[in-house]
């Protein structure tokens, strides 16, 4: 079928006049023409008939009437079009269905002389059946209406942070968070909250997996306590934080989490917040009975028992080295168990455990003057070696082809959160990113996953990291993490507090780089994309990362899209890679070249379309992975 722009239908029509009945000058729009939408006649394998009927009041001329046809779910002239025979009020035209894209919207059009183009409903025409009957996600990404304790049934992924996901014997997701929620709804019903999906779309709530602190947090606070002198803490006050999930084996699955005491140790100037790690187990998921395990790392210093002060509270030469939050297992080939954690302070170490007891393979000594990488060996850090506010926390590590891969938060929560990724040979490093750097270097580590962006038609997305990847076991891997809004979002004071679950697809580089998909993972069918259908105009969002807009709120803004487009003849239109660059696919691998640049290209939802539809999108890095580059098409 060819394709015809507005300017060969207006140089090929004529001048016509259609006349309508008395009985049917009701229900015209501004330019006198009512237009419905069209439907399907007659499906053959050469192609599709497909016919709208329309009136059009006395004395109105149109220049041009047939259909308009894209992979958007608003086709207009200038996308693909094919003039239309009429007959007694309908028009009617033969598409064919080899060359239409693997999803395709049509709509009746009429060109009005000296008028606009009026344009019909869309209906979907031929393509693959499963694209055709998808239907995207309908739950609403503001959802402060349920965001209350009982509406928890209807939460799906909303009231989701610092997520951590496995997939489980039974074949369901579990999904585990820190103790989060809008308007702290999550309290009235424990801790380290439970839901499930098979899917990864639609979730159901489970519960906390724990109702209380267990004993033994409280007796190793104040057996520490005791030793540096201080009296007891009878109440503590307790926060409930980044939980990770794992199966060890069949039948048996592990959860570290950490319980930090907020209670400073000794006045305003000092250093409280003593962080511990413990593990709880279970043989099955779904019964969301979980047996507590004890005490398994808890922070520690190098700096002595008792030297736990501070200048003022501005001043933020933390005293402990590792702090015991967020910690991540990884297990090897050869069932070795390698437990890292840490936030902020001076980085993350990693220690290994016993397999059998889930619990450090040697006995720890008290946690002051720490030496030996008794407490763990560094494995990466941010900044200046006796810098103990870095800006990052969160570790996350998986195994995938030879390699340990470790995502790192980077940034404040708030809006500036993103996240990094660099790899190794070893569990226990050293991991290096894309450009060669080692992550103990100090140096901020490219590429860059995630960060606060903004597609156009919506108010984007801030605080996107502290994620946790997990994979399906058939080789398509997730990142799960929390997706806040913007401030003051539809005069909202307290939208940046929304914290809804975010799931999207990882695509992985020729070299084995993770490349996470620009739009939320929708379970869209995996129905080949045609080259006929990356023509067109993209957004493109560039990720362009310094240590300064990566690193603290009042220095961070949301990535922005500019549009591009890809012309048929092979070449694109952009001020981003300049004008001339080509553009080719490799099919095989849905791979979208650009210039030099590779654009890692799959089929999913347009979460920013009203309502949403299908689209595709891509993403990738260029120089060294210091750019990264996320595309929709639109």
């Amino acid at each position: 079928m060819k394709r015809f722009y507005w300017i060969n239908l207006l140089l090929a029509c004529v001048f016509m006049l259609v006349a309508c009945d008395d009985d049917e000058n009701t229900g015209f729009g501004p330019e006198g023409v009512r237009i419905e939408t069209p439907q399907i006649v007659e499906m053959t394998d050469a192609g599709a008939t497909i016919s709208a009927a329309f009136s059009i009041q006395e004395g109105v001329r149109y220049t041009g009437i047939g259909f308009c046809y894209s992979t958007d779910n608003e086709p207009t002239i200038y996308d693909s079009a094919v003039k239309g025979t009429v007959s007694n009020g309908t028009v009617t035209a033969i598409l064919n269905t080899s060359e239409l894209p693997a999803i395709c919207y049509v709509r009746a059009f009429i060109c009005i002389y000296n008028g606009a183009t009026v344009y019909s409903e869309a209906t979907l025409v031929g393509g693959d059946e499963q694209l055709l009957n998808y239907q995207a996600p309908t739950y609403p990404d503001d959802y402060t209406s349920i965001a209350g304790w009982e509406s928890r049934d209807q939460w799906n992924l909303a009231n989701v942070h610092d997520p951590s996901v496995m997939k489980a014997d039974d074949g369901y997701y579990y999904m585990y968070q820190t103790d989060a929620s809008y308007g702290n709804a999550h309290e009235a019903g424990g801790h380290f909250h439970c839901r499930r999906s098979q899917n990864l779309v639609d979730w159901e709530y489970l519960g906390g997996t724990m109702q209380e602190a267990p004993a033994w947090v409280k007796e190793k606070l104040n057996t520490l306590r005791a030793e540096e002198g201080l009296a007891p803490i009878e109440n503590p006050n307790y926060g409930y934080w980044a939980p990770v999930v794992r199966k060890i084996r069949n039948g048996l699955y592990r959860m570290y989490y950490c319980i930090v005491v907020n209670d400073n140790i000794d006045g305003e100037n000092s250093w409280g917040e003593r962080a511990f790690i413990g593990l709880m187990e279970t043989a099955d998921p779904a019964s969301n009975q979980w047996e507590d395990k004890g005490y398994v790392i808890c922070s520690s210093s190098d700096k002595g028992m008792n030297d736990y002060g501070r200048p003022s509270a501005s001043d933020w030469n933390a005293y402990f080295k590792y702090n015991a939050i967020d910690p991540t297992l990884v297990i090897t080939s050869d069932n070795r168990h390698w437990l890292t954690y840490g936030s902020w302070h001076s980085g993350f170490a990693t220690i290994e455990l016993n397999p059998e007891t889930g619990k450090t393979m040697n006995e720890l000594p008290s946690p002051w003057a720490i030496q030996d990488n008794s407490y763990g060996a560094l494995v990466a850090t941010r900044g200046d070696s006796n810098n103990r506010w870095q800006a990052s926390e969160g570790p996350d590590v998986v195994y995938r082809d030879g390699y340990y891969y470790m995502f790192i938060a980077y940034g404040q929560l708030e809006v500036a959160y993103n996240t990094r990724v660099v790899r190794s040979v070893n569990p226990e490093g050293p991991y290096v990113d894309m450009l060669g750097n080692s992550a103990t270097s100090g140096q901020d580590m490219y590429p860059e996953v995630t960060a606060p962006y903004k597609f156009a038609g919506s108010e984007g997305w801030v605080g996107i990291s502290h994620c946790g990847i997990f994979d399906d076991g058939n080789g398509n891997w997730f990142y799960a993490s929390q997706g806040r809004f913007p401030v003051n979002v539809g005069g909202n004071q307290y939208s940046n507090a929304i914290m809804m679950g975010h799931i999207r697809s990882i695509r992985w580089t020729e070299d084995g780089w993770p490349v996470v998909m620009p739009e939320r993972y929708g379970a869209v069918p995996k129905v080949a994309i045609t080259q006929s259908e990356l023509v067109g105009e993209w957004e493109l969002i560039q990720f362009k990362p310094t240590p300064e807009n990566s690193t603290l709120n009042d220095n961070a803004e949301q990535y922005g899209s500019v549009v591009i487009t890809l012309q048929e003849e092979g070449t694109v239109v952009s001020n981003a890679w300049g004008e001339g660059t080509t553009w080719s696919f490799d099919a095989d691998n849905n791979v979208l070249s650009i210039g030099d640049n590779k654009i890692y290209i799959q089929r999913e939802v347009d979460w920013e379309k009203s309502p949403r539809g299908l689209t595709i999108v891509g993403g990738g890095y260029e120089n060294g992975g210091r750019i990264t580059n996320w595309m929709k098409k639109i």
